[in-house]
């Protein structure tokens, strides 16, 4: 088994990369959907959260403020130490589970916003990262969830710097330009990864 570490910056494209990568039919664990499934309603990890951020961490509907926590960890980096604390290895233990699952000649991907700040990176055999300038993923991001520039600059500050994910990538896509170009730069790793 080949296990692949996808991440990249909010905006970057990853979920293009993604997405590309399984309508080639490759399984790609989306690390932001199991976190998603672990805090359903009713969970054990959600009940640990409304004990650490109190009764405003969950809706009228007994499910996540999604919103409200998002507002939360990203003004106050304490608070999303405590979020990561709750959440990294439940997700990390639920990836490696799904990728077991999968054979021994599988190729997968784990799709991870965090991959390094969580550590995944630290189980996976090569890590590509999907990348763009800053002006462009701002502009993304905006577009596509009408946040304000200082929202999304505020969840920039608590990711990776850019430079240092840069670094620890093993592979870099440019995804600056079309949706062709990257597809091009995905299938040449892809037929890397065939070797």
């Amino acid at each position: 088994m080949k296990r692949i570490g996808l991440t990249g910056g909010i905006g970057s494209g990853k979920s293009t990369v993604s997405r590309y990568l399984m309508e080639k039919g490759y399984p790609v664990l989306d690390a932001d959907e199991i976190a998603k499934e672990l805090l359903s309603a009713g969970s054990e990890t959600l009940m640990e959260l409304k004990e650490a951020f109190g009764e405003k961490t969950l809706l009228p509907d007994g499910t996540l403020d999604r919103k409200y926590v998002a507002d939360l960890v990203f003004s106050d980096s304490s608070k999303k130490a405590i979020l990561d604390k709750i959440t990294h290895g439940k997700v990390l233990e639920e990836i490696l589970l799904r990728a077991s699952r999968l054979g021994e000649d599988a190729i997968v991907f784990i799709d991870a916003a965090l991959l390094f700040e969580a550590g995944i990176d630290k189980y996976v055999d090569e890590t590509w990262v999907v990348d763009a300038g800053d002006d462009v993923r701002i502009q993304r991001v905006m577009d596509r969830d009408g946040l304000s520039k200082a929202e999304i600059q505020k969840r920039i500050n608590n990711q990776m710097n850019r430079r240092d994910r840069l670094k620890k990538a093993n592979y870099v896509l440019d995804n600056s330009g079309s949706k062709e170009s990257i597809y091009g730069q995905v299938n040449k790793l892809l037929e890397h990864l065939q070797e």
